[in-house]
């Protein structure tokens, strides 16, 4: 492909800021530093870089009044992120095998650190969409995260922080809400960037003297033109399953770039599969063990959003409408702080499921606790206590199975591509994300209610949408049961 030359470019200009102090110990281990501290750093970071996809969900209404502008403009805000995000993973990931784990995982501290200040001095549009695209390039972290923690820690630690780090995925998206909603009720949304801002420089800068460089073990240089047509791809994909509310699913620019990604995947495909250095190495992630597993995470990927997404409005909507409490902002965005603490507590308690079970039947259990608390969800709608039972059941088998899928990916990925696959896992679960926000999304604007003029989604509607989850989690399961576990690194 062309620009073979240009990663070259690319490496000399990572910042010196990843350069780490003299370590004794063996290259790439710990030795001579704190391993709790790498641990909470890199966790840190990976809380942090999932905060910002819900972060602004709570505060879109005010954004809207704030900025003088639309509610199909201020989603911008957050389709922006979702467009550099899905560029920037599989990406990033190969440059990690490449250059180096740590300088990739500084370089995307720097764009979240970068995005969220320029966010955070500004009140324009048109600039605050610019500084979430650029928050956005910072999701590689994670899959980054679990890359460089699989190959820096001993065995015994490296198992845990794996599991936790690869949850912080969904316990950031769980707890970012509730944050966001008591700053949306009693304070100026600035302060959610500004929060970012100080937390993003404190983990690049703990980042830069304690976390340690793992050794090189791929080959190759970056696939400049490879890494063009799968972003356009990606975006070709991603962009109409944002935008289908508004567009609808029957307009030509959704159909049309769904076309267009279709025959640009095939496109991608046939040419990755001749080249010696791919920015995916397609014939690796197409063997079973794989590519189950990202069809797995793209299945509980889809259920997660849909708690997020079917839990605020659902608690806020008037008890008037057949379901609903007319609670506020603030009480409908807490209602999902237990699910990210239970998540958290069972992605720690993951590992040890995964020792005794083998992490398939782990990644099973988990998607068919999530699809049991959408079925929780159907039967018993009338009580809060009820919903907070059925976002936890949500929230607890989201920890153990995003927790089991990096194992997954260890089993079965070359060592040399570790953060590759690791990448495209993250972006399975986050397609996952999209796709629910789409399909649910069309669901609620469909079946609807009206009172006094108003309309709302119906009680049919989160109905049919949490009827979809518990089915998606129960595929998941499925097929996480036959993913084969011989394969080796």
């Amino acid at each position: 492909m062309l620009g073979d030359d240009a990663p070259d470019a690319v490496a000399a200009s990572l910042p010196a800021l990843t350069s780490s102090p003299p370590r004794t110990g063996a290259p790439g281990s710990a030795a001579g530093t704190n391993q709790r501290v790498t641990l909470a750093l890199i966790s840190a970071a990976g809380l942090l870089v999932s905060l910002t996809q819900t972060i602004l969900i709570p505060v879109l209404p005010t954004l809207t009044v704030r900025l003088h502008t639309s509610s199909t403009n201020a989603e911008w805000l957050l389709t922006s992120t979702l467009m550099a995000a899905a560029v920037a993973v599989p990406v990033a990931g190969r440059l990690a095998d490449l250059y180096g784990k740590k300088k990739l995982l500084s370089l995307a501290l720097v764009a979240f650190v970068a995005g969220s200040l320029v966010c955070a001095v500004s009140s324009n549009l048109a600039v605050l969409i610019a500084g979430r695209a650029v928050t956005g390039l910072s999701m590689a972290a994670i899959p980054l995260g679990i890359s460089l923690v699989s190959a820096a820690l001993p065995p015994e630690r490296s198992r845990s922080g794996i599991a936790l780090i690869s949850a912080m995925l969904g316990i950031g998206g769980a707890l970012g809400l509730p944050v966001a909603g008591a700053i949306a009720e009693h304070a100026d949304y600035h302060i959610l960037f500004w929060i970012c801002v100080a937390g993003g420089a404190a983990c690049l800068a703990g980042t830069a003297y304690f976390v340690p460089e793992t050794p090189l073990l791929a080959r190759g240089k970056l696939d400049v033109g490879g890494s063009i047509l799968l972003g356009t791809a990606l975006v070709a994909l991603l962009l109409p399953l944002s935008e289908a509310g508004v567009w609808g699913w029957g307009d030509r620019r959704t159909i049309g770039l769904l076309v267009a990604a279709a025959v640009l995947f095939t496109v991608f495909v046939a040419v990755e599969r001749r080249l010696a250095s791919p920015v995916v190495n397609v014939r690796v992630n197409a063997r079973p063990a794989l590519l189950l597993t990202n069809i797995a995470s793209l299945a509980v990927g889809f259920a997660l959003f849909a708690v997020l997404l079917g839990t605020t409005s659902y608690v806020q909507a008037p008890p008037a409408y057949g379901y609903g409490f007319g609670s506020s902002i603030l009480v409908s965005s807490m209602c999902l702080l237990p699910s990210g603490v239970f998540m958290l507590i069972f992605s720690l308690l993951s590992p040890k499921i995964s020792a005794r079970y083998g992490p398939k039947v782990t990644l099973a259990l988990g998607a068919v606790i999530v699809s049991l608390g959408f079925v929780e969800r159907i039967a018993a709608p009338g009580y809060l206590w009820e919903v907070l039972v059925g976002t936890t059941l949500a929230g607890i088998g989201t920890g153990i199975a995003y927790a089991a899928m990096p194992s997954l990916i260890l089993l079965a990925a070359p060592s040399g591509e570790l953060a590759a696959a690791n990448s495209l896992n993250s972006l399975a679960r986050t397609t996952g994300s999209s796709l629910a926000s789409a399909l649910g999304g069309t669901i609620l604007a469909v079946f609807t209610v009206s009172l006094g003029g108003v309309a709302l989604p119906s009680l049919t509607a989160y109905r049919i949408l949490f009827a979809i989850c518990a089915a998606a989690a129960a595929l998941g399961a499925a097929v996480a049961l036959v993913i084969p576990t011989h394969e080796r690194r």
